[in-house]
């Protein structure tokens, strides 16, 4: 029995095996499902009039199955050509997908950079209002009258109160503040900045001065004045910020742009905020039991207790109220410096309590912002760094009721040198 496709014999089987029949249809039984179905080849074409099959490669007419055949299109273009099974040309996914693109490095940048910019300003723009609604702008300088007029560069008028306020009695014990109430100026600075450089100005509060007419801070009332003299720190104590301003304008001629004042208290907790201020204590050290301060001589970290007794150091000092101010300014400008460091100033768990002690405990003037507070700080950096000067006001002795004398040459030629903001020869003691 022939169990071959009709038109073949067992004859056939030799040469003529895989070759197709005569016949222009293709063999029912070993057509692959793929072929495409179509008219017999021209005479001289494919075998026994078979229709030729496409390629593997896409129809290139090489490489594929068979001599010259190929695959109706959208057959797995990519088989047997060295590519990932469906992947299309350098593709790695399965049909129909797309290839990956590349992450946008640039655009990544940009929008992490866009990011930082916006949280840092808002959070600058944060901090600054905060920071200024901490500042207790409390003394009017427009109350001050008979102002001498403004001279280039910019006057502050700094000055450490012996005020309690805030402090308890176990704190006061300790830092040795004593109760007695209100308040007295403990030192006086005039601190000029310009284009010369910052000079910083010791007022001894022994100096002898005379209290000019004014008018009171509170009442508004006219005093004449009555050609009284006393020590610069009485006018304070008399009639406060606003008084103690128009003196030492009446008395030098010099313009008080702003004014700033810090207590007890807060001059300690501004200390211990920046982690402690770095002095050096002389020779001998200094043992004073009415300041309680008790340090040993060389280069040691002063917390804000130790700071205090220091800068309030008098009796234990040779040349009284004139050391102590010079040492009152060795110190601040040692604080200021600390203060305005990278470590303090990009570290916000430092930035932050100091600031807050320091705006909490400061007065200032209503004029005063925080800019400027910032420009007063950064020239008493100046003044430790070398960059500028540092002296007390030039003296000539004692007054008849044994205050300290200003010599009135010096002093008036030092004004003349600030107001024109002019480098400073004039020397103190």
């Amino acid at each position: 029995m022939n169990d071959w496709p009709q038109g073949w014999s067992d004859d056939d089987r030799g040469n003529r095996y895989g070759r197709g029949s005569a016949s222009a249809q293709p063999e029912s039984a070993r057509v692959m499902r793929q072929v495409r179905r179509g008219p017999a080849a021209p005479p001289g074409q494919g075998y026994g009039g078979v229709p030729r099959q496409q390629s593997y490669v896409n129809g290139q007419g090489h490489g594929g199955y068979g001599d010259g055949a190929s695959y109706d299109d959208g057959y797995d273009s990519g088989y047997n050509t060295g590519q990932v099974y469906g992947g299309g040309s350098g593709g790695s996914g399965g049909p129909g997908m797309r290839e990956r693109p590349a992450p946008n490095w640039r655009r990544r940048i940009k929008v992490a950079t866009i990011t930082l910019v916006t949280v840092l300003l808002v959070t600058t723009v944060a901090t600054y209002f905060w920071a200024d609604s901490k500042l207790n702008r409390e003394v009017d300088l427009s109350k001050v009258i008979e102002r001498p007029e403004a001279g280039e560069g910019t006057n502050y008028l700094i000055v450490g109160s012996d005020s309690r306020e805030g402090l308890s009695d176990e704190e006061k014990k300790k830092l040795r503040t004593g109760s007695a109430e209100g308040k007295r100026t403990d030192s006086m600075m005039i601190l000029h900045t310009g284009s010369n450089g910052p000079t910083l100005i010791s007022l001894p509060r022994d100096s002898n001065v005379t209290i000019p007419s004014f008018k009171g801070s509170d009442s508004g009332k006219f005093y004449e004045g009555t050609g009284r003299q006393v020590k610069l720190n009485a006018a304070y104590a008399e009639d406060g910020p606003e008084l103690l301003v128009r003196t030492v304008e009446a008395n030098t001629g010099l313009h008080i742009d702003h004014y700033v004042e810090i207590g007890f208290a807060g001059f300690a907790n501004i200390v211990d905020a920046v982690g402690g201020v770095e002095m050096d204590i002389p020779k001998g050290g200094i043992k004073d039991s009415k300041s309680g301060a008790d340090l040993k001589e060389g280069k040691q970290t002063l917390n804000g207790e130790e700071a205090l007794a220091f800068v309030r150091t008098r009796y234990a000092l040779a040349g009284s109220d004139l050391d102590r101010t010079k040492n009152q300014q060795k110190f601040l400008s040692a604080l200021a410096n600390q203060v305005a460091t990278p470590g303090t100033v990009l570290n916000p768990f430092k930035l932050y309590p100091t600031m807050g002690a320091g705006l909490d405990s400061l007065i200032v003037d209503k004029d005063m912002s925080l800019w400027d507070l910032a420009s007063m700080f950064w020239a008493m950096k100046g003044v430790s760094g070398g960059e500028g000067t540092s002296m007390n006001m030039p003296l000539s002795g004692n007054s008849a009721n044994g205050n300290l004398q200003w010599d009135t040459a010096k002093v008036k030629q030092l004004v003349e040198q600030l107001k024109n903001d002019e480098k400073v020869t004039v020397s103190g003691n």
